[in-house]
C-alpha cells in the first residue's frame, strides 16, 4: 500500500501524522510512504529524518493525494483538499463530523472511506486515539485560562492560585473524562479551588478519591451549573459523547450572571462545544468576547504544542496505521472491532450514528456495506 502524508494546512497546525520511526516500520512490512515537504518541520522532523529511512518526499499536495492509497492526517480536511480526494481512497485521521456539515457533505460526495480517529474505540469503550490529544489538551486548558484571566490579555485579572491572605480562582471544569480529569489535575496544581461537574456518579465517586482536597465533584445538572456560574473564574468545557455533538450545557442566558472578565475555555469546540456562546477560533486570534466574558475556543489547541503532540499521537496511531495496511481496510474493519467503530462514512454513506443524528442524515449499518 502506498501511505501519503501531506502538510497539515490548517491555521497553525504545525503537527505531522507520521514519525520518521513511524513510516520506517511501515516500510518495513513493505509498504511505500510519501511524504510532503517540510510536514514534519513544525514538530522538529526534517525532510532528511525522512529520506534516511527510505521515504519518498514529494512537493505538492497533489502528488500525495493523486498517489496514495491511504492519507494519514492530523485535522481534518479543509476546503482545498476537498477535491483532491479520491473515490475509495483510505484518509485517517480526526474528522469531528458532527461539528461540521460542509466537511460532511464533502466527505460524503467525494466517496472516500473516513476513519475517524476519535471514534476508533476499544471494548472498555475508551477512545485510544483521542485520548493522547485529549490529555495534551486537557493539560492546555488551565494554562491557556490562567493566561487569559490576566488583565492585559483580557481578563478580570486573577492569578489561579492567588497567594497566602487572598484566595484562589474559581475553576469549573465541566465533564469528567480524558479532558476534564487532565485539567482538574492541572488546575488544582496551580492552586485554584476547582470543582469538577460529571453526570456519572460513579465517575465522580472515582474522580472525589484521586483528586487532591482542593478539587471538589458536582452532579452535572442546570441547576448546579447555575449555581456555580457566579462564583466561577474560569470554565473548562470538556465534555465528549463520541462522534455526536456536544450538549450546550452553558446557554447565552447564563452568561449574564458570570462575572466580567471571567474566562470560558472550550476544549469540546472540535464536536461543536458544550458552551452555546462558542465558536471555532484559532491560535493567531483565539478570543472573543460576548456579555463580557472572555472565550478561548481554539479547535487544534494541542497544535501549539506541536513536539509533544505529535509523539503523543503517533505513538497511539501507528499500530492502526500498520494494521489497516497490510490487511487493507475491508479485512482490517472485519478482523478488528476497534477499527470497525472508527469507520464513519464509506461510499457517501453515513455508518456512524451520531453523525448521521447531527445533521439528520441516513444512517447505514456497516454490515450491510461491508460482507
Amino acid at each position: 500500500m502506498i501511505i501519503g502524508v501531506p502538510k497539515e494546512i490548517k491555521a497553525n497546525e504545525n503537527r505531522v501524522a507520521l514519525l520518521p520511526v513511524g513510516a520506517q516500520i511501515l516500510i518495513k512490512n513493505n509498504h511505500k510512504v510519501i511524504l510532503e515537504t517540510n510536514a514534519g518541520s513544525g514538530s522538529g522532523f526534517s525532510d532528511d529524518d525522512y529520506k534516511a529511512v527510505g521515504v519518498e518526499i514529494a512537493n505538492k499536495p497533489e502528488e500525495i493525494f493523486k498517489n496514495a492509497d491511504m492519507i494519514m492526517k492530523v485535522k481534518e480536511p479543509i476546503n482545498n483538499e476537498y477535491k483532491m480526494i479520491r473515490e475509495g481512497q483510505i484518509i485517517f485521521t480526526y474528522f469531528h463530523f458532527a461539528a461540521s456539515k460542509e466537511l460532511t457533505e464533502a466527505i460524503m460526495k467525494s466517496k472516500c472511506v473516513a476513519i475517524a480517529y476519535e471514534t476508533v474505540q476499544k471494548e472498555d469503550r475508551s477512545l485510544p486515539l483521542l485520548i493522547p490529544m485529549s490529555e495534551v489538551a486537557g493539560r492546555m486548558a488551565p494554562q491557556e485560562g490562567a493566561k487569559y484571566l490576566e488583565m492585559v490579555m483580557g481578563g478580570r485579572g486573577v492569578l489561579l492560585g492567588g497567594v497566602p491572605g487572598t484566595g484562589p480562582a474559581e475553576v469549573m471544569v465541566l465533564g469528567g473524562g480524558v479532558v476534564g480529569t487532565n485539567a482538574a489535575k492541572i488546575a488544582a496544581g496551580f492552586g485554584a479551588r476547582v470543582t469538577i461537574f460529571d453526570n456519572n456518579l460513579y465517575r465522580l465517586r472515582y474522580l472525589d478519591d484521586v483528586m487532591p482536597k482542593n478539587v471538589m465533584t458536582a452532579m452535572s445538572n442546570e441547576y448546579y451549573i447555575r449555581t456555580a456560574l457566579p462564583n466561577a473564574d474560569l470554565v473548562i468545557g470538556a465534555v465528549l459523547i463520541p462522534g455526536a455533538k456536544a450538549p450546550k450545557l452553558v446557554t447565552r442566558e447564563m452568561l449574564k450572571i458570570m462575572k466580567e472578565g471571567s474566562v470560558i475555555v472550550d476544549v469540546s469546540v472540535d464536536q461543536g462545544g458544550c458552551i452555546e456562546t462558542c465558536r471555532p477560533t484559532t491560535h493567531e486570534n483565539p478570543t472573543y468576547v460576548i456579555d463580557g466574558v472572555l472565550h478561548y475556543c481554539v479547535a487544534n489547541m494541542p497544535g501549539a504544542v506541536p513536539h509533544t503532540s505529535t509523539l503523543a499521537l503517533t505513538n497511539a496511531t501507528l499500530p492502526y496505521a500498520v494494521e489497516i495496511a497490510n490487511k487493507g481496510f475491508e479485512k482490517a474493519i472485519k478482523t478488528n472491532k476497534e477499527i470497525k467503530f472508527g469507520l464513519n462514512i464509506i461510499d457517501g454513506k453515513i455508518v456512524y450514528k451520531g453523525v448521521a443524528d447531527a445533521f439528520g442524515f441516513d444512517y447505514y449499518d456497516v454490515n450491510t456495506i461491508i460482507n
